[in-house]
């Protein structure tokens, strides 16, 4: 393995609590080399997933966070000028295609649809990248595989995935763990004990039930990692509640008002 591709190769272990059968479902499709859809709330746990299946399978892992001015150009290459003219820089995609990675796009459908299309012909039997700019032809790795993510509930129907792009990809949904397993989570990722990992929890649960009526988002089990984390650091839980769940989701004082009235019933 070239030294290129072996900084993106995890060495420790992610933590990752499985919640159903989506570890033995990602390591048949990776078998198969089967492009993969991720689909689910911001903070569940997919990211962590993919670091994971990335860990067991022993493969290098290249994780591109998608954004509305990221180029087709970012994704694969382009040429730069240096002191001895224009050389080609690959992008990620193309190193991943190239090195036998798996490429990771985070919350895909924040790119452009211009650019998204540049990941089709990577998704079905020919699994090929062209580098038009450089006159190249990529035939893909054996062992490289693309996982794309996104949130469904949280996107307006200008920016959801085209269906030609949906249908190159195998799905598996995501969302927030059952109570007891997002206890152990927290107790394991922010060193607080189960007792205030199961009160974070608590909380969690009452603002996910206000989604679409006055929340656009729940409270994620990433943001309840970090009131956790707070607290084991000493602040106080109250204070800790706000700063990390409360404040980051609304501006809206009177459900401010009613988030808060949750933390101090919890503590």
């Amino acid at each position: 393995m070239t030294d290129l591709i072996q900084q993106y190769v995890i060495q420790d272990e992610p933590y990752y609590h499985p919640v159903a059968d989506e570890v033995e479902v990602f390591e048949a499709t990776y078998s198969v080399r089967m492009p993969m859809m991720l689909k689910g709330p911001t903070g569940c746990g997919k990211t962590r997933f993919v670091e994971y299946m990335a860990w067991r399978l022993g493969k290098p892992l290249i994780t591109v966070a998608c954004n509305e001015d990221m180029t087709a150009s970012d994704l694969v290459g382009r040429f730069l000028l240096d002191a001895n003219g224009t050389r080609w820089q690959d992008g990620p995609l193309a190193i991943a295609a190239r090195h036998g990675a798996i490429c990771y796009l985070d919350e895909v459908v924040e790119a452009r649809q211009d650019t998204t299309v540049v990941i089709h012909p990577l998704t079905d039997n020919r699994r090929v990248l062209p580098l038009e700019k450089k006159g190249e032809l990529i035939k893909a790795h054996p062992d490289f595989q693309i996982v794309i993510s996104y949130n469904p509930g949280y996107q307006s129907l200008m920016k959801d995935l085209k269906q030609s792009t949906k249908q190159r990809f195998g799905a598996l949904d995501f969302n927030y763990p059952a109570h007891e397993v997002e206890c152990e989570i927290i107790v394991h990722e922010a060193g607080v004990s189960s007792e205030v990992a199961s009160k974070l929890v608590g909380i969690a649960e009452r603002a996910r039930n206000l989604k679409g009526h006055g929340l656009d988002e729940g409270i994620s089990t990433r943001m309840l990692v970090y009131a956790g984390s707070l607290i084991a650091a000493g602040l106080n839980p109250v204070n800790a509640c706000r700063v990390a769940l409360v404040r980051p989701i609304t501006d809206d004082p009177d459900m401010r008002d009613a988030l808060d009235a949750a933390v101090t019933t919890f503590f």
